[in-house]
């Protein structure tokens, strides 16, 4: 019986392999996509960004621009995280199997959490871009609503995860509803909610600068100028900002989170 488990194990990791390879071969084919060239192209490319794509003096006097808006970047993400977690805690408290007040107010807060969080962040600002156009407001209200959908059934599971044996021990003591969230699920799951929170305002950052193109605001608007403008120097230099910025941010949230949980 279990030769049987393994063989058909194998089979099964077989098949999927044999349709993931058809698959792409049916795409290559459709998109007439020549492999040949775009894997010997790579070293061109690598060749032309060591020549062009590295910040010069000239690009350096541009540094206090390019720090504005990325300041003005990751207060934008930072601002939408902590506004979204407010209500995604209260959507949570609301839909969750272990504080949920059920029927309707639990499907409700679970339907509305699934249909923001499948929606993507840059679906969100194409969608925002028509109603309020290429400002600052457009961004934020994209990552809002990203940050909704994906807190509000992060927080579900986390609270879910809290033993139940607390909340009886209140119930039978005849604790009432907000006494049992205040008293014991919320300080039990705390510690998962705020590392959450801060892989929230990690992840936001990353996609702000790419909402930034679309919306015109922000470091990823610099980015597009200077790519655009055929300022490659200035360019390279945005992206270099960005990504010690990610760095800097990510290395704060580890610490953070070691330090909480």
């Amino acid at each position: 019986m279990r030769d049987n488990f393994f063989a058909r194990k194998r089979m099964n990791t077989l098949l999927f392999c044999t349709f993931l390879l058809a698959l792409t071969v049916i795409a290559i084919v459709i998109t007439n996509y020549n492999v040949i060239k775009g894997f010997t192209s790579i070293p061109k490319a690598a060749e032309w960004a060591v020549s062009n794509f590295y910040p010069n003096e000239k690009a350096m006097k541009r540094l206090p621009a390019i720090m504005s808006s990325l300041t003005e970047t990751v207060l934008v993400s930072i601002a939408a995280t902590a506004v979204a977690a407010v209500f995604a805690m209260l959507f949570a408290i609301a839909g969750s199997h272990t504080t949920g007040v059920g029927g309707v107010f639990s499907f409700v807060s679970r339907s509305i959490a699934t249909i923001f969080r499948n929606i993507d962040v840059a679906a969100w600002s194409m969608i925002l871009l028509i109603s309020f156009g290429q400002n600052v407001l457009t961004g934020y209200f994209a990552l809002f609503f990203g940050s909704f959908g994906f807190l509000t059934r992060a927080f579900m599971e986390s609270i879910d995860e809290v033993s139940s044996s607390s909340v009886e021990a209140l119930r039978s003591t005849g604790a009432g509803y907000f006494p049992i969230i205040f008293q014991s699920v919320l300080p039990a799951s705390i510690p998962q909610l705020l590392s959450w929170i801060l892989f929230m305002v990690e992840t936001n950052i990353r996609q702000a600068t790419l909402i930034g193109i679309l919306t015109g605001t922000g470091i990823g608007f610099l980015f597009s100028l200077y790519y655009k403008s055929l300022n490659y120097s200035s360019a390279s230099l945005v992206v270099l900002v960005i990504v010690l910025t990610i760095f800097l941010i990510e290395t704060v949230s580890i610490y953070v989170r070691r330090a909480i949980l």
